[in-house]
């Protein structure tokens, strides 16, 4: 089970259980219930036919008022969970901008901090102990987003925003998924939240903010930086300081700073950058993301490039 660390995971965490609970009795009730009659009332020889019983008011009322006790106690359970994930959506939506936006893709995680005027992607981060008020947007398919140690799952619909909380309490790395099958690489859209304490979170924003190096350190590099713009890279991707400005792909402003890689699939390092340019399909098949068929030279400079966007 997870290990919930917010209190929005733990109301969603103890419905489950609830749930789980009612269900496990149930089950075992009736599967007791019916190996009882299997044994009790069993055919033996020279016995006649069971005389018929056309009804039994007091068992109809009986298995009328159970199922209606039952839903009661989930519906203990259930409001805590709703009282606790519940967004004034109209108030979201006209009362100022949220802390974070969040953007399925196929099959990426796009993510904004409208505030700090601060886009990343695949990885967000949170201070602890601050509720955040998160937008979700839905690219192109429906997405669902769902950290199970921080928040219950919330749907990314094109054409429908949905609002949801995040919080974290304790500063740590926490997985999530998307929660909803939206295409070929569903299992490797991958995102991962990363809690830290307010004044560290503070730190990373102002970093985040701050544009690439207009003139990277290194020949290599350097070259790389060329390579990106004359190639396809600036017709998909935007680094901040720089002429890239285009949205289909992820922001890559401070690629290098990141965990992983391609949503998850990779660890994000230089050997895993390199795999990754020399044929992305061959790592992720089905993405957007073409092969542009970089010779070894230029492979190891844009690599050069990628690993200074810090």
């Amino acid at each position: 089970m997870p290990d919930p660390q917010s209190p929005l995971a733990q109301a969603s965490i103890d419905l489950f259980n609830g749930a789980l609970l009612i269900s496990t009795l149930i089950v075992l009730g009736v599967g007791g219930l019916l190996a009882y009659m299997m044994v009790r009332y069993r055919a033996r020889s020279g016995a006649g036919e069971p005389t018929p019983d056309f009804g039994n008011h007091k068992l109809e009322i009986a298995w009328t008022i159970a199922p209606a006790i039952l839903l009661t106690v989930i519906a203990v359970f259930t409001f805590p969970a709703l009282r606790a994930q519940e967004v004034d959506t109209s108030k979201a939506a006209g009362g100022g901008t949220p802390d974070l936006i969040v953007i399925g893709h196929q099959w990426w995680w796009e993510i904004r901090y409208p505030q700090a005027n601060v886009v990343t992607a695949n990885e967000l981060h949170l201070p602890t102990g601050r509720q955040l008020l998160v937008q979700l947007e839905g690219a192109d398919v429906i997405h669902s987003l769902w950290i199970p140690q921080l928040a219950p799952k919330l749907d990314n619909v094109p054409g429908h925003t949905n609002w949801m909380w995040l919080r974290a309490d304790r500063a740590g790395t926490y997985q999530g998924a998307c929660a909803e099958y939206c295409g070929t690489q569903h299992a490797w859209m991958l995102i991962r939240a990363v809690a830290q304490a307010p004044a560290d979170f503070d730190a990373w924003l102002r970093q985040q903010g701050a544009p690439a190096a207009a003139v990277p350190a290194g020949a290599a590099a350097q070259h790389g930086a060329q390579i990106f713009a004359q190639r396809t890279c600036i017709s998909c991707h935007a680094i901040a300081g720089t002429a890239a400005r285009a949205v289909v792909g992820p922001n890559l402003t401070h690629f290098a700073s990141r965990q992983i890689l391609a949503a998850g699939v990779l660890e994000n390092n230089a050997a895993n950058v390199t795999r990754w340019l020399r044929n992305p399909q061959s790592v992720k098949p089905g993405n957007l993301m073409p092969n542009v068929r970089l010779s070894d030279d230029e492979l190891r400079d844009l690599t050069a490039y990628m690993e200074s966007l810090r």
